[in-house]
């Protein structure tokens, strides 16, 4: 980071001692001194002979409810002419939703049928996969929340004769955490299909790969995008705190699989306020964007960027498909600005990068539209993913590599330098290509650009070795510990040398990366606190969370108290002054929380 201009540049890296190594391109991964990198590059795609091609750019017995029938939406009907834009692909996919007079998308009782219908068991030959149903929950009306995972038994070593591999790196995608957004879920029934016995089988025999293909059976029961008390869910894969389990459910097979990549399936809304703030409307089939959060591993970033975006693009180029960085807008009609996907550690996106994952968005053109495009959706959502999935099987080695890089290089980190407690994106201008609403022509609008690119730093402290937590804060230690992160309980009273918290402001939010429903405008706090050096009085029963784990940089978001997206301004963590920051690990007999 650059502490003269307050802002850190996303894909760039310093020179100085650890930062300073890089992830080679080759095929495997070669950490050594690198003099310079570029920013990431803006996609390029080419799109269908007919469209000029874009220039580069930067209960139980819900499960049986019948899936919502295609029907008008309140946004506005795409012209003929914009239609035309996007014709159907010569592709066919065996999903319910491509049956022959089927009135909607999927539905929960279909989905959950042909999930269970694919389960085998492998009988360890390297050429059989297994998958295997994984129970991760239900929803607020109990329709389960059902995941696949696809494996396969390792390949002989023909040097050794042995199958004895060290585990492969695990895929986790996710679809239709949004209930309106239905191309994921119907995506990942053909990536499925194609993984028990198709074009993508072959990748098992380098990686493995759990589906979880609707995330939120509720909302797409009624068509809706929220879950069914009406919360965006996903925005709270920090808190974990929504009254259904979506998040929990996500957060258990992280936990449980440990992803080297994440890919979190979603559509963006074309017409609606881009056509009431722009006179225009969405041109691109994708928007794709991986974490771009404060603290993330540069070296992740890179990996993001160089294994698995830039082959992502030439894929969907190869079918005559177009994408851009994701971007959305704001509710408010005065507001014109436009900004890349946030950059709060609070989504799959953001809180799996600061898991050490490379952790991607992809949003295909699609919601508020019906079954318009359907088919060239879901074809566009199958390369993108497919691609992921056969970058990782290139990449395994890699992978495997980068994660134990990382995590070390993390963990090393407790007690020393900065690290940032609140960033943002940074303001500048874009030429965004878009199209007219009735001829369907091209045409470019410059917006007001809030790029996630480079984050302007807000505010920074030195890092310190972990955080102390007084023996009331079990709702806090609980969420941790869903998270994945090590947290101890000490076992004897003692004194730790530290930082104290003093509030000097505060004032009610709208809450962190809440959706526009009034369902969703949970209280938040914006703080204001300044350090005070301490000695505190740790209790017997209190917690340590220390930074010399993996997870530092996701335990900072939590618990800093002026963190926007934390524990405290969110209100889990009841009062500041029951935490502390600890800068010497304690020498009192601790015990690890199960």
């Amino acid at each position: 980071m650059r502490s003269s201009s307050g802002r850190r540049v996303m894909g760039r890296w310093p020179l100085a001692g650890l930062a300073g190594l890089v992830l080679s391109a080759c095929s495997s991964v070669s950490l050594e001194p690198m003099r310079s990198a570029p920013t990431p590059s803006r996609p390029t795609a080419a799109a269908p002979a007919a469209v000029p091609a874009p220039g580069p750019v930067p209960a139980q017995a819900a499960a049986t409810m019948p899936a919502p029938v295609a029907s008008a939406t309140s946004s506005p009907v795409e012209s003929a002419a914009v239609a035309a834009r996007f014709p159907e692909p010569a592709v066919s996919y065996r999903t319910p939703a491509f049956e022959s007079g089927h009135p909607g998308f999927t539905s929960n009782a279909e989905l959950r049928t042909l999930m269970h219908g694919l389960v085998r068991k492998g009988d360890g030959r390297p050429d059989q996969t297994e998958v295997r149903l994984l129970q991760v929950g239900s929803s607020q009306t109990g329709i389960p929340l059902e995941a696949l995972r696809f494996s396969r038994a390792p390949l002989a070593l023909a040097a050794t004769g042995t199958t004895a591999l060290a585990p492969r790196p695990v895929v986790l995608l996710v679809g239709q955490q949004h209930g309106d957004e239905p191309a994921g879920a119907e995506a990942l029934i053909v990536i499925a299909q194609e993984l028990s016995a198709g074009a993508l089988a072959s990748v098992l025999d380098r990686i493995d790969v759990v589906i979880l293909p609707r995330a939120n059976p509720d909302g797409a029961a009624a068509g809706l995008r929220g879950t069914a008390s009406g919360v965006d869910a996903s925005r709270d894969h920090l808190l974990l705190r929504t009254p259904e389990a979506q998040a929990q459910a996500l957060a258990q097979l992280v936990r449980e699989f440990d992803p080297a990549v994440v890919v979190d399936a979603h559509e963006y809304a074309p017409l609606g306020r881009f056509l009431e703030k722009f006179g225009a409307v969405q041109r691109f089939d994708v928007l794709i964007q991986y974490a771009m959060t404060a603290n993330l591993s540069e070296f992740v970033t890179k990996a993001s960027e160089e294994w698995f975006r830039r082959p992502m693009l030439r894929s969907l180029n190869a079918r005559g498909l177009s994408s851009e960085w994701y971007h959305t807008t704001s509710a408010d009609p005065n507001d014109r600005k436009v900004a890349m996907g946030g950059v709060r550690p609070d989504t799959v996106r953001n809180v799996n990068g600061l898991r050490n994952a490379v952790s991607l968005l992809v949003e295909t053109r699609g919601a508020g539209l019906g079954r318009a495009h359907l088919l060239r959706r879901v074809q566009t959502q199958v390369t993108a993913l497919g691609s992921v999935l056969r970058s990782a099987a290139e990449r395994a080695a890699d992978l495997q590599k980068l994660r134990r890089f990382v995590d070390a290089e993390v963990a090393a980190r407790a007690c020393q330098g900065d690290a940032v407690v609140e960033a943002a994106a940074t303001p500048s201008e874009y030429d965004l290509r878009m199209l007219d609403p009735q001829t369907g022509a091209d045409t470019t609008v410059n917006v007001a650009w809030n790029s996630a690119l480079e984050l302007t730093v807000l505010k920074r402290r030195a890092r310190p070795c972990g955080y102390w937590l007084g023996a009331d804060q079990v709702d806090a230690v609980l969420r941790l510990r869903a998270l994945g992160v090590q947290v101890q309980r000490l076992d004897e009273p003692g004194a730790l040398r530290g930082e104290t918290y003093a509030e000097t402001g505060r004032e009610p939010v709208h809450r962190s990366g809440a959706s526009d429903s009034p369902a969703d405008a949970v209280a938040a706090l914006r703080l204001q606190v300044e350090l005070v050096p301490a000695l505190i009085d740790a209790g017997a029963g209190s917690y340590y969370v220390g930074l010399d784990q993996p997870l530092a940089n996701l335990v900072i978001a939590a618990l800093e108290p002026d963190s926007p997206s934390g524990f405290v301004a969110n209100r889990i963590v009841t009062d500041p002054r029951s935490q502390a920051r600890v800068l010497m690990r304690p020498e009192m007999k601790a015990t690890p929380m199960p």
